[in-house]
C-alpha cells in the first residue's frame, strides 16, 4: 500500500508554481494548497529594503506555512484525500539564509526546526527552473505590483540558492523523487503539449513510487 499523494511544487519567484498546481488539481483532482503571498503586510517594504524588513517577512510566512500544513494534515492527508502544493516549507530556510543577518538566522532556523519537525512531508517534489530572462519576463507579465521592485541580482541569487537547495533534497531524501521541468523550454500555460508532457511525467511518477489515489 502506498502513501497517499502529497505533491509540492517548487522553484524561484515567477517560474510558475501555482500555474502548475492548479493544472496538477484540475487534472488529478487533488485539493490545492496555495501559498500566503500578497497577504503578507511586509513583503512590499521587503522588496525595497530587504535587511530592514526580512526578518518580520519571513516569520509571517514561516507561520502561516504552518498552520496551512497543520490544517492540510488533520482535513486531508489523515482523511486520504491527496494534495498539490504551490511550495514546501522548507523553501523558508533558502529565503531566511539568502537574508536574516547571523543572529537572526540563528533564531529563525531555532523556530523552524521546532515548528516543522513533525509536519507531513511530501512524497513527490516538482522542480521548475528557467533562466534569469524567463523569470523576469514572466514576472512582469503576471504585473503583481509587490514584485516590481524586486532586483534581478536578488533573483539570480535566488535561482542558484534554488539549485543548491534541490541537489541537497534530493541527497537528504533519496525516497522522495524529484521531477525537474526547464521552464525556458516548456510553456504549459499556454501549450497543451507541453502541459500533456507533465502532466505524463507527474502520473508516471506516481504509478512507480506506487502513490495510491
Amino acid at each position: 500500500m502506498g502513501h497517499i499523494p502529497f505533491i509540492a511544487v517548487e522553484g524561484p519567484i515567477g517560474v510558475g508554481k501555482t500555474s502548475l498546481a492548479k493544472e496538477i488539481n484540475a487534472h488529478f483532482n487533488f485539493h490545492l494548497l496555495k501559498e500566503i503571498v500578497e497577504e503578507n503586510p511586509f513583503l512590499g517594504k521587503f522588496y525595497d529594503n530587504i535587511e530592514e524588513w526580512s526578518f518580520q517577512t519571513e516569520m509571517f510566512f514561516l507561520c502561516n506555512r504552518y498552520k496551512q500544513l497543520e490544517d492540510i494534515d488533520t482535513k486531508y492527508l489523515q482523511y486520504g484525500m491527496p494534495v498539490v502544493s504551490d511550495y514546501h516549507i522548507s523553501k523558508n530556510m533558502i529565503f531566511a539564509k539568502r537574508t536574516l543577518k547571523d543572529d537572526q538566522y540563528k533564531k529563525y532556523s531555532q523556530i523552524y526546526q521546532i515548528l516543522t519537525e513533525d509536519m507531513p512531508k511530501p512524497n513527490v517534489m516538482i522542480y521548475l527552473h528557467a533562466s534569469l530572462d524567463t523569470l523576469l519576463k514572466r514576472i512582469e507579465i503576471r504585473g503583481r505590483e509587490l514584485e516590481q521592485n524586486i532586483q534581478a541580482s536578488y533573483l539570480q541569487q535566488l535561482s542558484h540558492d534554488y539549485e543548491s537547495f534541490m541537489h541537497q533534497f534530493e541527497l537528504d531524501h533519496p525516497n522522495i523523487p524529484v521531477i525537474r521541468f526547464n521552464g525556458d523550454e516548456l510553456d504549459f500555460v499556454n501549450n497543451k503539449d507541453d502541459l500533456q508532457y507533465v502532466i505524463k511525467k507527474v502520473e508516471n511518477s506516481l504509478k512507480e513510487g506506487e502513490v495510491v489515489r
